[in-house]
């Protein structure tokens, strides 16, 4: 067994240290960040969150006012 350290982004990983291997190696891949800030990253928001033409579609058929129903679902969880 050998363990090279690496960096893990985007679906890449890059190891600190070259290594060779003429046939394929199975790996095991150990994240080394707490639990708490992984679940963190994965709540974030990202700009593909927000879709002006997503809202469009869901409220076409709408006829009330957004702005209330924002504003009740607010109060509803306070």
């Amino acid at each position: 067994m050998l363990a090279v350290e690496g960096t893990y982004q985007n679906g890449h990983i890059s190891l600190e240290k070259e290594f060779r291997s003429d046939k394929p190696v199975k790996i095991i891949v150990t994240f080394l960040v707490d639990v708490k800030e992984i679940e963190q990253l994965e709540k974030r928001l990202s700009l593909n969150d927000f879709s002006f033409l997503k809202s469009r579609k869901l409220l076409e058929h709408y006829k009330g006012s957004f702005s209330d129903e924002v504003i009740e679902e607010r109060r509803s969880e306070l």
